[in-house]
């Protein structure tokens, strides 16, 4: 069953269909209608992908995979909320996905619009704010580290939230400490098509 997998074998799935999406040899697995018939009573996703909301960024597309195989979360720039929350600790202590991807991406729109709102003090209005306001320690992060460009910047927005993740989810934090699910922060290159591990919580 795809729920025992543990979260070095989830990861190795989603890295060889990333590979075969890179060489555009897709098989375009689980689409089918015996694969939606079977999924009606009942999902075993074998991870769950919490990424941007961006039209680049499709995740099933961009693993190469099909029906009921990951439970995906998505908001701008990846940003935490209780709703969030709640659907992430539902994938681990329901589902019993055994592994949590962030999933950031090149010229990350929210991460920009931080960029700029800190770089020139105006700040966006309506919950547009909200959301900057929520990117912007990442972003401060990564200045004093003396990171300036927006797809590096994302890259640590990308490890700092995978870190949220871990500080703020008593369910998912202990459930990395006992070794049955793991956290990791991914890159994805737009012009590449490749997804990069780039931080980790709980063994692969």
């Amino acid at each position: 069953m795809t729920q025992q997998l543990t979260p070095a074998a989830a990861w190795q799935r989603l890295q060889e269909g990333n590979a075969r999406f890179v060489a555009s040899d897709v098989s375009h697995p689980n689409q089918d209608a015996s694969r939606r018939t079977a999924l009606v009573n009942d999902q075993h996703p074998f991870a769950v992908i919490f990424g941007c909301s961006d039209s680049r960024l499709a995740a099933e597309i961009i693993f190469d995979l099909g029906l009921g195989d990951v439970f995906v979360v998505r908001t701008a720039g990846q940003v935490i909320d209780d709703a969030v929350l709640g659907s992430l600790e539902y994938s681990v202590s329901v589902l019993g996905v055994p592994l949590i991807v962030i999933l950031g991406h090149d010229s990350c729109g929210a991460v920009t619009a931080t960029m700029n709102a800190i770089e020139t003090g105006d700040m966006p209005t309506g919950f547009l704010r909200d959301l900057v306001e929520r990117i912007t320690p990442s972003v401060l992060t990564a200045r004093r580290a003396g990171v300036t460009d927006v797809n590096t910047t994302v890259i640590e927005h990308t490890k700092q939230t995978a870190q949220r993740l871990v500080d703020s989810s008593r369910v998912i934090a202990d459930a990395v400490e006992g070794g049955s699910v793991a956290v990791i922060g991914v890159s994805y290159r737009l012009d590449e098509g490749n997804a990069v591990l780039v931080s980790g919580f709980g063994a692969l």
